[in-house]
């Protein structure tokens, strides 16, 4: 349990805030402190050997049997039934290169070189990203800095980006760990558009000689919530696995063979917002040198519903140009998915005073006929970081907006969309590496992972920190200094 935050001082409504939470939140102490107390003034009275003589003497041999034999197999039960703890040992992000850097004008010059658009689409992507939230040191593949790109989205560049960003995480994090390739166990990879054959798994074995027996899974076309996906498929074997199995998560989305040549509008945006990166973790069932605990992983898929299926969508425009399809009610859908994670992660995490305050606030909505506003949770409470996947400017900002957090709260994702654009399912891994980076993370911190993805999903993953980073190297190594920085609504050239 986590310590409770201090009284404030000066303000009647906040210390009554405090009284109550800390009261709530400890209830089962306030509650059976004074019952033990009573215990032991009514054990005082007689003496040790009256009430061992009377125990003797009145209880029967099957009460004495069952006295023992009750909490032992309870116990016993417990330990085999509970699930097995799973740890993050360590993560390493792709570090983009400044030769891949895209500024505006280059990729804006760049898009002007594409037949089909006219200059209302250059207008229109011009405004988009000047809205994006995205800086002037995003990066984009080798293929994508030629003129025109299109021309050079061929399956080998394709290929290439994959050993540039894949295996650059992978040799980052075999360095930090030290763990050797033969050690792995389990090998999960994620990425939605690109499913060559052999697989991104095959690609890994091969160039890193894993075991013949190592058990791997490609997840494809999931989206950019896929990340949490393979954490949670990672931790379901571990559970399984003897003690001591290594679990290598990566997650990533090659974009080379998906620029987009068309018009449409809605299918223009991912070209704008969608920048190189990756990300690779190690998990083990083994506490040894991990540097976090994985506490709990949900997923909620709204995949049911014809709208939520088909926000975020791959088709053909009208011309027979393939791309992803933004779709105008995204936000919305995406609220409402946000909204039905957060109702079954809060019983997960919330203090009790949280939950109460929730419940009552939910009776009182059906007993008055909704004449209440629904209570929403503070959820600071059960997380001081969180790492919301920066999708895009009006994810962040929504998403702000509907958990109440602060600006300091959203921080790590405007400055990681600020820096590396949209890294679809490895966008939580930077923001993770932005707050260690800062040196904010202190052990015991709680940090809450929310993804979102096509189909369409909402999911979280919450972790608890066992042992901050020893320094800031990884993506930020070379930039945190220059940051948080000011991100105006609109960019003036």
């Amino acid at each position: 349990m986590s310590s409770p935050p201090p009284l404030p001082a000066g303000n009647g409504t906040g210390l009554l805030k405090a009284v109550y939470r800390r009261v709530v939140d400890n209830f089962l102490a306030v509650v059976t402190v004074p019952l033990a107390a009573a215990a032991l003034v009514a054990a005082a009275r007689f003496g040790p050997e009256e009430l061992a003589g009377r125990l003797l003497r009145e209880a029967r041999p099957v009460h004495l049997f069952l006295a023992a034999f009750l909490p032992a197999a309870a116990a016993t039960v417990y330990l085999m039934l509970r699930p097995r703890a799973v740890y993050l040992v360590d993560y390493a992000c792709f570090r983009t290169a400044s030769n891949c850097r895209v500024p505006f004008s280059t990729f804006l010059e760049h898009a002007k070189q594409v037949p089909v658009l006219n200059e209302r689409s250059v207008r229109f992507m011009t405004k988009l990203l000047e809205r994006s939230g995205l800086g002037e040191e995003t990066c984009l593949p080798p293929a994508h800095h030629y003129i025109p790109p299109y021309n050079y989205c061929t399956l080998d560049a394709a290929r290439g980006e994959v050993d540039l960003v894949v295996f650059g995480a992978l040799d980052d994090l075999f360095a930090k760990t030290g763990i050797s390739p033969g050690a792995i166990d389990i090998l999960v990879v994620n990425c939605s558009l690109f499913c060559p054959t052999p697989s991104f798994v095959d690609m890994i074995i091969n160039r890193y000689k894993l075991r013949s027996d190592v058990r791997s899974t490609h997840l494809s076309g999931m989206g950019c919530s896929a990340g949490l996906i393979s954490v949670g498929l990672a931790r379901n074997l571990l559970q399984v696995a003897p003690r001591g199995t290594h679990a290598l998560v990566v997650s990533t989305e090659t974009i080379t063979p998906n620029y987009y040549v068309g018009s449409e509008r809605a299918m223009l945006l991912p070209n704008c917002l969608f920048r190189i990166g990756g990300a690779a973790a190690l998990l083990s069932n083994s506490p040894s040198r991990a540097r976090f605990r994985l506490k709990h992983v949900v997923r909620t898929l709204t995949g049911a519903q014809d709208s939520a299926y088909t926000c975020v969508f791959q088709q053909e425009d009208d011309h027979g140009n393939v791309g992803i399809n933004l779709n105008k009610d995204l936000m919305t859908i995406a609220g409402n998915a946000l909204k039905a994670n957060i109702t079954a992660i809060g019983p997960l995490v919330l203090p009790a005073s949280e939950q109460l305050l929730f419940a009552l606030s939910f009776i009182a909505r059906r007993v008055l006929s909704g004449g209440f506003r629904p209570y929403l949770p503070d959820f600071r409470t059960a997380f001081e970081h969180f790492c919301i996947h920066a999708g895009g400017r009006a994810v962040i900002d929504e998403l702000q907006r509907s958990l109440g957090l602060s600006d300091q709260d959203v921080e790590a994702s405007r400055m990681a969309l600020h820096r590396f654009g949209n890294t679809s399912s490895s966008s939580v891994w930077y923001e993770l590496a932005y707050i260690e980076a800062k040196g904010r993370m202190r052990k015991g911190d709680r940090v809450w992972m929310i993804g979102f993805g096509s189909g369409f999903k909402c999911n979280s993953a919450a972790w608890e920190c066992i042992a901050p980073a020893r320094s800031a190297e990884g993506p930020w190594a070379t930039a945190i200094h220059r940051y948080p920085v000011d991100i105006p609504d609109v960019l003036k050239h």
